[in-house]
């Protein structure tokens, strides 16, 4: 890829975020990353495979998952644009904690973990955007927590697609129900009713 292309996408997501990133730790980013298009179905890592490598997706999406004792396929996580992706290694695991796969065509700027945390803890501005990325990441799980502790499936729908309002037609209803925690089928009720206005 053209770095001076790969240098405005990556300016251009950061400034959407709000988060300002200068255009020399851009580069720095680019100079010991390398740049991989996934194809749909495409599973990117396998939980328990070595949590070296971390990555950030520039365009498509790439889900989490989790397969259970009883074979089931449970998402966990959804990353868009501008997310992380395969980041165990990032917050401290030496393995990955579950599998990743693309559920769209997706382009992913793959690092090295170590690279990634010394460039951060160079630099104070990253410092802070690697501050509000672990407190967004504590925000997440309580979120997540919590929705299952007090809300009940149509509430957790309802709060998903006000949280994420661009993933609700680009992710298959499969995983979007796995990752509330329901079935397909309920999940096809739920939102009937909705259509109902129940």
């Amino acid at each position: 890829m053209d770095k001076i292309y790969l240098i405005n996408q990556l300016k251009e997501l950061s400034d959407g975020l709000g988060l300002g990133i200068s255009e020399a730790a851009i580069e720095k980013a680019i100079s010991f990353s390398r740049f991989k298009v996934y194809s749909k179905g495409e599973v990117i890592a396998r939980t328990g495979d070595k949590a070296t490598a971390a990555g950030l997706v520039l365009n498509g999406v790439i889900r989490s998952y989790y397969v259970d004792k009883d074979g089931n396929d449970i998402t966990h996580y959804f990353a868009p644009e501008g997310s992380w992706c395969i980041d165990s290694g990032m917050v401290g695991f030496d393995e990955m904690q579950a599998n990743w796969e693309a559920i769209e065509d997706a382009t992913v700027m793959l690092f090295d973990v170590k690279d990634m945390k010394a460039l951060i803890y160079s630099d104070d501005r990253l410092k802070n955007i690697w501050i509000m990325v672990l407190e967004s990441g504590m925000r997440y799980k309580i979120y997540r927590e919590n929705g299952f502790l007090v809300e009940n499936a149509t509430e957790r729908y309802v709060e998903f697609r006000r949280r994420y309002p661009m993933l609700a037609g680009r992710v298959p209803l499969r995983y979007i129900a796995t990752y509330l925690g329901i079935t397909p089928e309920s999940l096809s009720r739920i939102r009937s009713a909705m259509k109902d206005g129940i």
